[in-house]
């Protein structure tokens, strides 16, 4: 674990992985569970990848050290943390963690729910190369603010928190974003500790990701 500090002079934890002289790096942005074994363990993938990957505990504003599993009582937490916290506060954790990457090179950011609805704001707001988005429902909120940096969605078709209309209307409002939506996978697709898991649309995903990213310029 490192400590960043956002430009409001808010100091956070981050779970950091790779090696220090990686050409790129990647900021891992969590779901409401915090940065829980999963969310390391993303980070991690990235790493033997050849990537710095730094995991910004987006709830240190409200209650430091928050790892949550996936029970029905723990999303009700989470929910109501992440409903707690100024999304322009959060999008400046995010940044500290983008400016701690940013001396090794090219910086792309990848969030999974909340954090995915992060990754739009990214995009639209700091210094990335790319960002990448899963299932990030609250981005409908944010279809008026134009991306400046380039954008991947992924939404699972029988998502039960992301209605497939919300889908369309992202893709119509922005209709240069590629938008890939997976059969039969549910919300958490990506997740490997979630029932919702879904390998095969998983594994896609994942390729799709290291493709955009490698493709502007975010490559290990």
């Amino acid at each position: 674990m490192i400590r960043l500090t956002a430009d409001d002079g808010h100091d956070l934890d981050a779970y950091e992985a790779g090696p220090a002289e990686a050409a790129a790096g990647i900021v891992v942005i969590q779901e409401i569970f915090g940065v829980n074994a999963h969310i390391r363990d993303v980070a991690d993938r990235y790493a033997a990848l050849g990537y710095r990957a730094v995991a910004p505990a987006l709830f240190d504003r409200l209650e430091r050290g928050v790892e949550l599993g996936y029970s029905d009582e723990t999303v009700t937490r989470g929910r109501a943390m992440r409903g707690t916290i100024d999304w322009d506060d959060t999008v400046r954790d995010v940044a500290a963690a983008v400016d701690c990457l940013a001396p090794n090179g090219p910086v792309g950011v990848v969030g999974y729910c909340y954090g995915g609805s992060l990754a739009w704001l990214a995009a639209n707001s700091l210094p990335v190369a790319a960002a990448v988005g899963y299932y990030g429902g609250q981005i409908i909120q944010f279809l008026d603010r134009a991306p400046r940096a380039p954008v991947l969605l992924h939404f699972g078709e029988v998502d039960y928190m992301i209605p497939l209309s919300d889908v369309e209307r992202v893709s119509e409002a922005h209709p240069a974003v590629p938008v890939h939506v997976y059969d039969g996978a549910d919300h958490g697709f990506n997740c490997d500790a979630r029932d919702s898991y879904h390998p095969e649309a998983a594994a896609l995903a994942q390729q799709r990701t290291l493709d955009f990213l490698a493709s502007h310029g975010v490559r290990p």
